[in-house]
C-alpha cells in the first residue's frame, strides 16, 4: 500500500514537472519579450524636438519607425537597442543626453513593440536592426561614424550588428553571455538552456567583434549576473574596457555613472 502511494506520488511530480516544463518551453517567447502595444509620437513623449520618427522597412516587409536626431556638431551616430520590456517611450531619457552633446542618436524599435507590426523573435530582430543601420547608410550615416549601444536583451542585437558591419564602437550595459544561460540562472530545476528558441548567443560571437569595446554592468544585477557581463568581457578582443558598479542593479547603471563614462570614452574614440 505505501509503495503504490510513494509511486503515485512520484507520477504526480514527474506529470507536474513534465507539464511547468512544457508551458515553459511553449510560452518562452511570453516571458523572453514583453512589449508595449501602442504607439506614442516623439511629441507626446515630451521627447527633445530634434527627436523625430525614423521610417524603416525590414528585409521581410514590415513597415517599422525609430526615433532620430542627426548629429550636430559629433562624428558619430549612436544606435540606441533597448531591453525587453522597453520601448519608444521610456527611452526618452536616454536619447537626451547625447542630442544636448551634439551626438546623432536612433533609438531602433523592434517588431511588436510600441504598437509596430509583426512579432519579435531572435531572427526578427536582427532583421529590424539591419534594416535601421542601412537606412542610416542611404541618408548619408557610413558604418564608421556608427556606434551600437545596448542594454540587456538588446546587447544580443547590437553584437550580432557589430559582427555584420564595421562600427566605430560597440556599448554594452548589463549584457549576457546567452539567453539560454540566462533562462538557466533564472529557471535552475529545468534544462533551460537547451530549450531555448531565441538564444542570442554573445558568448559565440564577441570574438568576432574588431572594433573598441565598452561594457557596464551592475554587481547587484539579479536579471542578467555580473559574472555574465565580466565573463563576455574576457571573451573580447582589445580594445575594451569595463565599468563594474558595486550597487548597481539590472536597470542602474546609467544612474551609477556610467552615461559620464560613455561620453569620456566616446571623445577618445578614433574619428571615422
Amino acid at each position: 500500500m505505501i509503495l503504490v502511494w510513494v509511486r503515485t506520488v512520484l507520477l504526480s511530480l514527474v506529470a507536474v514537472y513534465l507539464a511547468l516544463l512544457g508551458a515553459l518551453y511553449v510560452f518562452q517567447r511570453s516571458v523572453l519579450y514583453h512589449p508595449e502595444h501602442f504607439y506614442v509620437s516623439p511629441a507626446a513623449a515630451n521627447a527633445d524636438p530634434k527627436l523625430v520618427e525614423f521610417v524603416v522597412r525590414t528585409e521581410d516587409g514590415l513597415d517599422l519607425k525609430g526615433w532620430y536626431a542627426p548629429a550636430a556638431g559629433k562624428p558619430f551616430t549612436i544606435v540606441f537597442f533597448h531591453g525587453n520590456a522597453d520601448n519608444l517611450r521610456t527611452l526618452v531619457g536616454i536619447a537626451e543626453p547625447f542630442i544636448r552633446g551634439g551626438y546623432g542618436i536612433l533609438l531602433a524599435e523592434y517588431r511588436g513593440y510600441s504598437g509596430l507590426p509583426g512579432k519579435p523573435t531572435e531572427q526578427g530582430l536582427y532583421a529590424d536592426a539591419r534594416a535601421y543601420v542601412r537606412a542610416l547608410n542611404a541618408a548619408g550615416v557610413s558604418e564608421k561614424n556608427i556606434v551600437f549601444f545596448a542594454h540587456s536583451l538588446g546587447t544580443g542585437v547590437a553584437v550580432e550588428m557589430a559582427t555584420e558591419f564595421n562600427p566605430a564602437g560597440l556599448i554594452l550595459m548589463s549584457p549576457h553571455l546567452s539567453i539560454g544561460k540566462v533562462a538557466q540562472v533564472q529557471y535552475p530545476m529545468f534544462p533551460a538552456e537547451l530549450l531555448t528558441t531565441d538564444r542570442f548567443e554573445n558568448f559565440k560571437k564577441i570574438s568576432r567583434v574588431t572594433c573598441p569595446l565598452l561594457i557596464g554592468h551592475g554587481e547587484r544585477d539579479v536579471v542578467i549576473p555580473f559574472a555574465q557581463g565580466n565573463a563576455l568581457f574576457e571573451l573580447a578582443n582589445q580594445p575594451k574596457a569595463f565599468h563594474a558598479y558595486p550597487e548597481a542593479g539590472h536597470n542602474e547603471v546609467l544612474a551609477q555613472g556610467f552615461f559620464k563614462v560613455i561620453f569620456d570614452w566616446l571623445a577618445r574614440l578614433p574619428a571615422p
